[in-house]
């Protein structure tokens, strides 16, 4: 267990879009940090909140007291390196009690260069994000002048519009699983998470990671026999690469499944539009009705972005098939007449409940049904 002196009281600030101002100390990195403030309610699975590509670009706070506590260890990644470009916490833990972990939060976050800041009011400040919504900010334990933080806030983009899939996909294809399997599926890599592929090699697939720019002819290739589209960050209004390659996917008649950024992608694919949601759905906890079995599940989420559920309404080929109980947004839709389905949230969840694993053995059985 690391000393319990190894924090240094170095004072840090964080200053929101709207001109909100919280003081803390600084954790991590030292440095200024930008990007699009949201906010997670999970108390566990801080490690691979952070490295999942999903929150490229934004600076997350972490609602629970105590983030750190048990440590870091490299299993528990669903990425190559910490995704997020900030962090806010209450208490940010340097100390650590698991047995299994090779260090601490602290040095995890210095190591990747993640500039966060602890002793904020982060329920407050969580309370304050759902009344006004999602918008970009800046932490900074360098700098405390805060007209000049003002200034460099002003410079950041807005996530409405903005395209970051690309710059977090797998530069070169990679494969997963055993060659010799039966089932062969094709993914299509817009931030995947690395469970998500362990759920499809642990019911006896081989995997194939593409590039998100990747053309069809060229994943055709591989000889798939179903298609996956993942998950990833950003606004999926700018994808049209990726939206033309589901298109054309669709024309194959093979099984396709999509999660997160993948559903949203197969919707706009069917002519419906997304949209920026408010303040977005993140955490462990969301509970979703599948409407086809009247059944419900506690889901993962990690979103800003949903299907526009006004189109949805006169969309004859398309149905909804989970729905969100607490705001009714739209989670899961299917094509009619095709073996192509997709939900919102990430039913891989690591950690988190696995109430609808389901949905990776109903995609093996989809491909298996067409083999036969």
């Amino acid at each position: 267990m690391p000393d319990s002196n190894t924090k240094k009281n170095v004072p840090a600030v964080l200053l929101l879009a709207d001109g909100t101002i919280a003081y803390g100390q600084a954790f991590g990195a030292i440095g200024t940090t930008t990007g699009e403030i949201c906010f997670n309610t999970g108390m566990t699975g801080y490690q691979e909140v952070f490295t999942d590509p999903s929150y490229f670009g934004q600076i997350l706070i972490m609602n629970a007291a105590h983030i750190g506590n048990y440590g870091v260890k490299e299993a528990d990644v669903e990425s190559d390196s910490v995704k997020i470009n900030g962090l806010i916490g209450r208490n940010l833990e340097d100390q650590y009690s698991r047995k299994m972990a090779k260090g601490s939060l602290n040095d995890y976050l210095k190591e990747n260069n993640i500039v966060s800041i602890e002793g904020v009011d982060t329920r407050a400040l969580v309370e304050h994000i759902r009344t006004k919504g999602a918008m970009n900010c800046i932490i900074s334990s360098e700098i405390t002048d805060i007209e000049m933080l003002k200034k460099k806030l002003a410079d950041v983009p807005d996530m409405d519009g903005l395209e970051l899939a690309s710059k977090v996909s797998t530069s070169e294809p990679y494969e997963i699983g055993d060659s010799k399997a039966s089932i062969r599926i094709a993914v299509m890599d817009y931030g995947v998470k690395r469970n998500i592929l362990n759920c499809m090699v642990e019911r006896g697939a081989f995997v194939k990671v593409f590039p998100a720019k990747t053309s069809l002819e060229e994943v055709k290739k591989f000889e798939p026999h179903g298609y996956f589209i993942s998950n990833g960050p950003g606004d999926p209004a700018p994808m049209n690469f990726a939206v033309n390659t589901i298109k054309e996917m669709l024309k194959e008649d093979k099984p396709l499944f999509g999660i997160c950024l993948g559903h949203q992608l197969l919707a706009r694919a069917n002519d419906i539009p997304t949209f920026k949601m408010h303040h977005g759905h993140r955490g462990l906890n969301h509970p979703v009705k599948n409407l086809i079995t009247g059944r419900s599940e506690i889901t993962t989420q990690n979103h800003g972005f949903g299907v526009d559920p006004e189109a949805m309404k006169n969309a004859a080929h398309l149905e909804i098939t989970h729905i969100n109980l607490n705001d009714k947004s739209i989670e899961g839709i299917r094509v009619k007449g095709k073996p192509a389905f997709s939900v919102q949230y990430h039913p891989e969840a690591t950690p988190g409940p696995h109430d609808s694993r389901y949905l990776f053995d109903e995609f093996i059985d989809m491909i298996k049904n067409q083999q036969n």
